[in-house]
This record gives structure tokens, C-alpha cells and sequence, in this order.
């Protein structure tokens, strides 16, 4: 699900807020009332994870010999997103509508932080901590979840929150090895077909089917990718993109709701004949809703993974008061606009 520079800013602003946020309220030297930043949550890790000396070719082997596969849970202290798919998914057990026993059965899980000094033997080539190693990895955000084969080979890998129906897909998918006849986003649409979800309406959408033609608008165009298999969708509508402030943003971008159902044929960004399904399938993304925003002729982010209200309403922001001519990306952005934010002295709410 990643690709390089266009996927960097995903959740790099959840790093942010609960880092440099942090570090900005704590310290500045102002007379004036600084806000404070709400919602973080640091993570408790399960005591059923190994205490691993973070030797990754030994970790795996020893899975292997067990029947499992090494699972490994990157986070960053504070984190709220990577608190909640602990509990959700990991501590929560099945009867209870988690995945615990079948994590406990079929994975060893480890937990490194992105931002920690130990030291980690991810191969033979490869001998960092584990800041370097997130480094290596393309982990910009959190939680990542990178899934190990006998070979230490990364066979799937989960940006973001998963809710633990969907995340159970991932699971199924690792420990049935499917990796080594499909991709996961095909492997999701085979298996995942209760409908969940009723498309909702929204004042903001455009009916558009050449998208490469409204990329070359002046407005900056932001495309959504729902379905009726898609547990998330309803909460985005009712506690994002209904949110007043939200609307208001959105009316400085050409918005597209897409089916990633739909055998529709549209035309992509690129020019390409293609329905929704395939396109999401090319560019491996599993996660509804998935948001992929472009302007001027580029992808400027994208998202996969929950998000909630001031991250989202903080990209848009970025998007439509085309910021990007301004600042060198997004992670720039989003620490001004934060920062002036807590210094006016109102607070962030980063899980709201």
C-alpha cells in the first residue's frame, strides 16, 4: 500500500501532533495562554508479545518452526490510533467481537517504536535501530503492521487503524499464505462481501467520470472510494464530513465519490479507461474510505487508514488554500498550522 514519496504524507501530521505538538506547547516562550493538545494515547502492549531482542532472522525462524508468522507493531508514544487497534484488535478477545486467541495462535508479535534507539538485526545487510529501521522500512506513520514470512521477507503490510473485522481479512490472508498466489486487495474482495454500509449523500460531490479532465481544473480535486463492504464509511460521513467546518473546507475542492464496487469504466487521473475496482486493485489499496487528492497535475497525498476530524479537516485545508506552493510538503504545513493553532491558545483535539 505504499509508494513512495506520494504516500509519505499519509499520516505523517498524526506524528506531528503527537510529537513536535508536544514539544511546541510545552516549551514556548510566551506570556500568552498556549492550548493544549488532547486525545493522545500512549499504547499498552499486550504481555502475550515476545521480549524479543529484536534479532528479526531469529524472530522469524522461530515463528516458522511454530507454525506462525512474525507480526510486528510499529508505534510513536502518544499515538491514539495505535492505542485503539491494540485494544481493539489485540487485547479484545473474540467473543467480544476482537482477534486475541487468533493473533495468540497463528503470529508472534513484536512491538518496536519508530522513533527508538534499540538495536534491531532486521538481515544480513541490514543492522539498525529502530528509528533507522522505520527509516528503511518507508514507516512515516502509525500504527504500521508488517507481517514476516520464514524469509524475513515482508509479506503484507497494514497502514493505519483496522477495525477488527477488517483487520481479521489481513490475518487470514498472512496465515493462509494466500500471499504467495494474490495480492490483499484482491484477497479482500473475494472474502469480504457483507454489506455493512448504505451509500450517504453528500451537498460536496460531483458526478464526474473523467477525472483526469477535473484534475486540470483550478480546483484541487479530492477523490473518495466508498463501498457497501466498508465498516468505516458511515462515521466518516456523520463525524467528518458533516461536521460544518468540513463542508466549508470541501468547497474549495472538486470532490468525486467513486463505487470501489462499481464495474463502471471511468477515466483515471492518468487518462486511463478503467473501472474504480481495477484502479484501487493497481495502486494496492484495500482501506474504505480511501481518499487520493491531486492538483496541478500530481497526487499530493492520499489516505488509508482512519482518520479523524482536525487531521482531515488539516489536509483539506492544505489542499484547498493550496498551501503546497508554500511549504515543502505537507509535514511542514501541518506544523504551522498546528502550532499557530496552540499558540492562539485553543486547544487540538486529535482523536475527535
Amino acid at each position: 500500500m505504499f509508494k513512495g514519496i506520494k504516500n509519505s504524507f499519509l499520516f505523517s501530521f498524526i506524528l506531528i501532533t503527537c510529537n513536535a505538538l508536544i514539544i511546541s506547547s510545552a516549551t514556548a516562550e510566551t506570556p500568552k495562554k498556549i492550548g493544549k493538545v488532547l486525545g493522545i494515547a500512549d499504547a499498552v502492549i499486550p504481555d502475550y508479545f515476545k521480549d524479543s531482542f529484536l534479532d528479526f532472522r531469529e524472530e522469524s525462524a522461530e515463528a516458522v518452526d511454530a507454525g506462525k508468522h512474525m507480526l510486528v507493531f510499529a508505534d510513536l508514544k502518544g499515538c491514539p490510533y495505535c492505542a485503539q487497534m491494540l485494544k481493539d484488535n489485540f487485547v479484545k478477545s473474540e467473543k467480544d467481537g476482537g482477534n486475541k486467541e487468533f493473533i495468540k495462535t497463528n503470529f508472534d508479535s513484536i512491538h518496536i517504536n519508530i522513533k527508538g534507539s534499540r538495536d534491531v538485526a532486521f538481515n544480513k545487510k541490514t543492522d539498525v535501530t529502530e528509528a533507522e529501521l522505520a527509516k528503511v522500512l518507508q514507516v512515516s506513520f502509525t500504527p504500521t503492521l508488517l507481517f514476516m514470512n520464514a524469509k524475513n521477507k515482508v509479506v503484507a503490510r497494514v497502514n493505519g487503524y483496522r477495525s477488527p473485522r477488517e483487520f481479521r481479512q489481513v490475518l487470514n490472508y498472512v496465515k493462509e499464505k494466500a500471499y504467495e498466489k494474490t495480492d490483499f486487495p484482491s484477497y479482500r474482495l473475494m472474502h469480504l462481501k457483507d454489506s455493512v454500509y448504505k451509500f450517504l449523500d453528500h451537498e460536496s460531490f460531483n458526478e464526474i467520470t473523467d477525472l483526469q479532465k477535473a484534475m486540470k481544473s483550478d480546483k484541487p480535486l479530492m477523490i473518495l472510494f466508498e463501498d457497501t463492504t466498508c465498516d468505516e464509511c458511515n462515521n466518516f460521513h456523520k463525524e467528518i464530513l458533516d461536521l460544518p467546518d468540513t463542508k466549508g473546507l470541501l468547497k474549495e475542492l472538486n470532490v468525486v465519490r467513486l463505487d470501489a464496487l462499481s464495474d463502471k469504466q471511468i477515466i483515471d487521473t492518468s487518462g486511463n479507461k478503467i473501472t474504480a475496482s481495477e484502479w484501487l486493485k493497481k495502486e494496492g489499496i484495500s482501506y474504505r474510505p480511501a481518499v487520493l487528492f491531486f492538483a496541478e497535475g500530481k497526487e499530493r497525498a492520499r489516505l488509508t487508514g482512519l482518520i479523524k476530524s482536525f487531521h482531515f479537516q488539516q489536509l483539506l485545508s492544505y489542499m484547498g488554500q493550496k498551501k503546497y506552493h508554500e511549504y515543502n510538503d505537507f509535514i511542514e504545513y501541518g506544523e504551522d498550522y498546528s502550532k499557530k493553532i496552540l499558540e492562539s491558545g485553543k486547544d487540538i483535539d486529535i482523536w475527535k
